[in-house]
């Protein structure tokens, strides 16, 4: 299966799961502040057991085609939904696994990374979802600082839309492979699964997302919101 073919079928599971929630009259606010008239919620993909089987078999096939062989000892899921994504794909993979937590524990051990040491080992970073990176950029710094060399991304959906968030995971030495996008979800709409309506303003959404988040009171520039 091509990129493109592998990204249409994860639009199609994210459509069987119920995972595309849009809301014209009241915005939803995403994780990195932007509001937004559509919301994707890859983590109904877990309680399926044949969507996940199904998501799994994707990323393999996507891993398989990007990456030599042997490109990775480990495999660590971002808290909290990469965890099981990332576990599944290191299941099917015969790759050690761990996982990332936001920030340090506090207690104990005061550990970011959990499962095992990744001192040497070169890691693929799972997570379910990417808006504008910044939650990878501290994931992989967590890992770099437990002496994990990390240079990929692996990410269900990608909210290809904001500015700057492939700019910055480049200058931290990131490259993001996501699985879906979305183009990938509008082609597999195809008339189907959106009501006219919803589709047409998540296009209008899509061609300015920040202007669409500024009107609606959201995150109005890459800049920390004050």
């Amino acid at each position: 299966m091509s990129a493109g073919e592998i990204g249409e079928a994860v639009a199609r599971l994210l459509f069987r799961a119920g995972a595309i929630h849009v809301s014209r009259q009241q915005p939803y606010v995403l994780a990195a502040g932007w509001a937004s008239p559509v919301y994707v919620d890859v983590r109904l993909l877990l309680g399926d057991p044949q969507l996940r089987r199904a998501v799994t078999d994707l990323a393999v096939r996507y891993a398989e085609a990007a990456f030599p062989a042997g490109s990775f000892d480990a495999v660590a899921g971002a808290e909290t939904a990469g965890i099981p994504f990332a576990a599944w794909f290191a299941d099917r993979t015969a790759l050690k696994l761990r996982y990332v937590r936001k920030r340090p524990l506090g207690v104990g051990r005061n550990a970011q990374v959990e499962g095992g040491p990744v001192d040497g080992l070169r890691v693929l970073l799972v997570d379910d979802l990417t808006t504008d990176g910044g939650s990878k950029l501290g994931f992989a710094r967590g890992l770099r600082s437990a002496g994990a060399s990390v240079e990929h991304v692996l990410t269900i959906f990608y909210h290809d839309v904001f500015p700057g968030a492939g700019e910055r995971l480049q200058e931290a030495g990131l490259v993001l492979h996501p699985l879906a996008t979305w183009a990938d979800v509008l082609r597999a709409d195809a008339g189907q699964e959106l009501a006219a309506e919803d589709r047409a303003e998540i296009e209008r959404f899509l061609a300015d997302p920040v202007a669409w988040s500024t009107r609606h009171g959201g995150r109005v520039s890459l800049s920390p919101r004050v």
